[in-house]
């Protein structure tokens, strides 16, 4: 069984889907591990350290990805340099591992099954405590939150803390947090390790507790209708809830220093959180950070990318949080691929007993199939959209 490492393509990928201590342990199960050339050294591990680990360094991205039985990355696969797709250098039979954004690229999945690739998702991996330890979503949502609070906290034109100087009282920032899955609630850690006051808000009555015992303020709006989606994801709300908790929120966002949004729906767009009336409320120098710029963002005013200034408001609309922190998020991330590899490969032989949760979830495409219906229905709204434009 050789398994590979490959080098991130995408531009600003600074994570690598397995670092020197997860391919020890794999080369101790006696699985040959093959590393690509420079694969993580924008996460600081050089090609040395792989090798005192006992991978393979390998220089040719064609030979890598073709000797491997189990190709491993981070970004899905996509156009390289010379013209080529990455989809193009796997061959029938092989297994794919990483975050293939299959909802948001159902193309990819329908190409990948073309070539008759067996491709594992990691955003697919089912919210259940037997697969905490292959939930890649959580823990890389998990430093998107902790960076968040740092990018407002360096933007804002004042102090997180509360503080008590000779030249007086300095009262705390106040931050309001949207959005209490993973990235919030270490959003809401990360603002009151810093000393602010924070205020959270989430569609999902139930995380009341959890915000609550981190410090934080829960503001709560009722909404006569299910929030909770399979796996304990927020739900996609009707346009009328939707409108009930924007009247709520928007006096909070109006006094709030800073504001972080994180809401997003899995393969959809993400739902409007702050109106530009809110933003034109706030205070000038205020500050929003929005996590969902990826999926079109929460806030009206946020570009993808880009900080742009609103009557005075600062939006920030970051891409990739967790490149930016690359040594922990490859280190966790690590973890998670180094758990799922575990749980498929036994005496070197892979397991794919559907009948397993785990793997029937992760699973999106084998032998020539798509195997998940809300891919194939994201294709099919897809491909409508392609002879809708052609036309």
């Amino acid at each position: 069984m050789k398994i590979a490492v490959a080098k991130e393509s995408e531009v600003g990928e600074r994570r690598v889907a397995l670092i020197p201590d997860t391919v020890a342990r794999l080369v101790k199960q006696g699985i040959e591990v093959l590393v690509e050339a420079g694969a993580g050294e924008r996460a600081c591990f050089s090609d040395a350290t792989y090798e005192a680990a006992g991978a393979k360094i390998v220089s040719d991205t064609a030979t890598l990805w073709g000797e491997a039985d189990v190709l491993l990355k981070v970004s899905p696969l996509q156009e390289r340099g010379d013209g080529q797709h990455e989809a193009d250098l796997l061959h029938e039979g092989q297994v794919v591992i990483g975050f293939l954004d299959p909802l948001g690229t159902p193309t990819l999945a329908q190409r990948l099954a073309e070539r008759k690739i067996t491709a594992f998702s990691m955003e697919m991996i089912p919210r259940t405590t037997r697969a905490q330890s292959m939930d890649a979503l959580s823990s890389q949502a998990s430093v998107a939150g902790y960076k968040a609070v740092l990018i407002a906290a360096a933007a804002m034109p004042k102090y997180f803390p509360m503080l008590t100087t000779a030249a007086g009282t300095i009262p705390p920032a106040k931050v309001f947090i949207m959005g209490a899955g993973v990235a919030g609630l270490q959003a809401i850690a990360t603002a009151r390790r810093l000393g602010a006051v924070v205020e959270a808000f989430d569609i999902r009555p139930a995380v009341k507790e959890e915000v609550q015992s981190l410090g934080a303020k829960f503001i709560e709006v009722p909404i006569e209708e299910d929030t909770v989606a399979a796996g304990g994801y927020a739900k996609e709300i009707s346009e009328a809830a939707k409108q009930r908790s924007r009247e709520v929120v928007a006096e909070h966002v109006k006094t709030a220093d800073a504001v972080i949004t994180t809401a997003q729906v899995p393969g959809r767009k993400a739902p409007l959180l702050v109106t530009e009336e809110m933003v034109a409320q706030m205070k000038p120098g205020s500050v929003i950070v929005d996590l969902a710029a990826e999926q079109g963002g929460n806030c009206a005013c946020t570009k993808p990318g880009k900080d742009v200034l609103v009557n005075g408001v600062t939006v920030i609309g970051p891409i990739n949080l967790p490149s930016s922190v690359p040594i922990h998020a490859s280190q966790m991330y690590a973890k998670n691929v180094l758990t799922l590899v575990q749980y498929l490969v036994t005496d070197q032989a892979l397991n794919l007993n559907f009948a397993d949760d785990i793997i029937d979830a992760a699973c999106i495409t084998h032998a020539g199939e798509i195997r998940n219906q809300r891919i194939k229905d994201a294709l099919a709204a897809n491909n409508e959209q392609v002879m809708e434009r052609s036309h």
